[in-house]
């Protein structure tokens, strides 16, 4: 989106993540996981990168930055820490 920008004033987009982002961004951190990149949790045994990502994000230690773009082209930026994660 060559000509988005960012959003002025308050935030208007829902402060919890949709099943969509839910499930990108598991699957990126999970892809990331699997390509040897640091884990942010205790792993307590586990192995599997999924589960792992899944762990990471209900604790909201994914270093990720969820960019929702708005209808007029500019957008929001959310940091996974800020977003309520049910």
């Amino acid at each position: 989106r060559p000509h988005a920008r960012p959003s002025e004033g308050p935030r208007i987009t829902s402060p919890y993540i949709t099943k969509f982002e839910k499930a990108r961004v598991i699957g990126t951190r999970a892809l990331q996981i699997s390509m040897n990149a640091p884990i942010t949790i205790p792993l307590d045994g586990e192995t599997d990168p999924l589960i792992i990502a899944e762990k990471e994000l209900y604790q909201k230690t994914i270093p990720f930055t969820i960019r929702r773009y708005l209808p007029d082209g500019s957008y929001e930026d959310w940091k996974i820490q800020e977003l309520i994660v049910d």
